[in-house]
């Protein structure tokens, strides 16, 4: 019996395609893709940024990554239910690895994550990112920005994340987007929030996002209108322009993500955010993330597993997206 020690994750040489091992071993590369530095003919990047030092309340979100990754080997044997395509015959995907910053010096992390992100964008690869608590979102906005001009953006979380100052810093997990429009790197008014709920001390919290424009849907009204018509009504408010989709896995209900930093009861199930990723097909998107998920609180596995399939779902759009461009 001759026995084949053999990583795909490192030794493949084709981009595309299914290399299949057994979902228990082999490198935790996200969905089996291959793990590679090498840019050059790359379609779409995966990456990781592990943060969550920019967190207001559970840490956590920095084993993010690395769950997704583990949880997705399962997705990669199997793709989820619904998908139309599979993403990994038409474009090369590549897990980039994580994004590296010196711990010591936590005011230089905004600059790298968007020198990271940047360099994969001058390659003309797609990127999308595993968090990572929701800051990330603003220095990969930044990256995003300086390519295409202010972005319209798909935000599906229980808060708004356009807070202010919190103990002395503007620069947190509750205020990324607050930041991105004041800089100008998000057009609000091609901005859509949805999910939105929860107990806060502040019943203004979330007045930047209705005074500058941004569509923002509670989930009463949510729950009242259902996810295909919420997301009809996104992909007319985000038009043709370059659209980014953040996914904060804490605007699901905490039955399905009990491990994130900030959850909020009365949520909505995964089968409905991935009934609204799927309806984004066709729309010009640049890139996405999915944030937030924190492994320390939730032993049973559950969250990372929706954060692969829902980064799944988003690369799946994205690699849709892509493939339109480049016809």
């Amino acid at each position: 019996m001759k026995i084949t020690r053999n990583d795909h994750a490192f030794t493949s040489r084709d981009l595309k395609g299914t290399n299949l091992e057994p979902t228990y071993s082999g490198a935790l590369s996200f969905m089996r893709r291959k793990y590679s530095k090498e840019l050059a003919d790359v379609d779409v990047v995966v990456s990781g940024f592990p943060l969550d030092t920019a967190t207001t309340n559970r840490p956590g979100a920095r084993f993010g990554p690395r769950a997704i990754r583990a949880a997705s080997s399962n997705n990669a044997w199997n793709r989820p239910y619904g998908a139309e395509f599979d993403p990994f015959d038409r474009l090369a995907v590549i897990d980039y690895g994580d994004c590296h910053w010196d711990h010591g010096r936590p005011e230089e992390i905004p600059a790298a994550i968007e020198a990271h992100a940047a360099h994969v964008l001058q390659s003309g690869a797609s990127l999308l990112a595993l968090g990572g608590d929701h800051f990330i979102s603003y220095p990969l906005l930044r990256a995003y920005a300086k390519r295409h001009g202010p972005l319209s953006l798909i935000h599906f979380d229980a808060h708004c994340d356009t807070g202010d100052d919190y103990l002395g810093s503007k620069f947190h997990h509750g205020a990324p987007f607050r930041r991105a429009v004041e800089e100008g790197l998000l057009d609000p008014k091609r901005t859509i929030q949805i999910g939105i709920r929860g107990s806060i001390n502040d019943r203004d919290m979330w007045k930047f996002s209705r005074d500058s424009g941004m569509r923002v849907v509670p989930m009463e009204e949510f729950y009242e209108k259902g996810p295909h018509a919420v997301i009809e009504e996104a992909r007319a408010i985000v038009g043709s322009g370059p659209t980014y989709v953040s996914f904060d896995v804490d605007g699901l209900d905490p039955a399905f993500a009990p491990g994130t930093g900030t959850p909020e009861c009365g949520g909505m199930s995964v089968i409905e955010a991935q009934i609204m990723v799927r309806k984004l097909r066709g729309l010009n998107l640049i890139g996405g993330d999915v944030v937030e998920v924190a492994p320390p609180f939730d032993p049973s596995g559950t969250t990372a597993l929706v954060g692969a399939t829902m980064m799944f779902e988003i690369l799946c759009v994205t690699a849709d997206a892509v493939a339109a461009r480049r016809k």
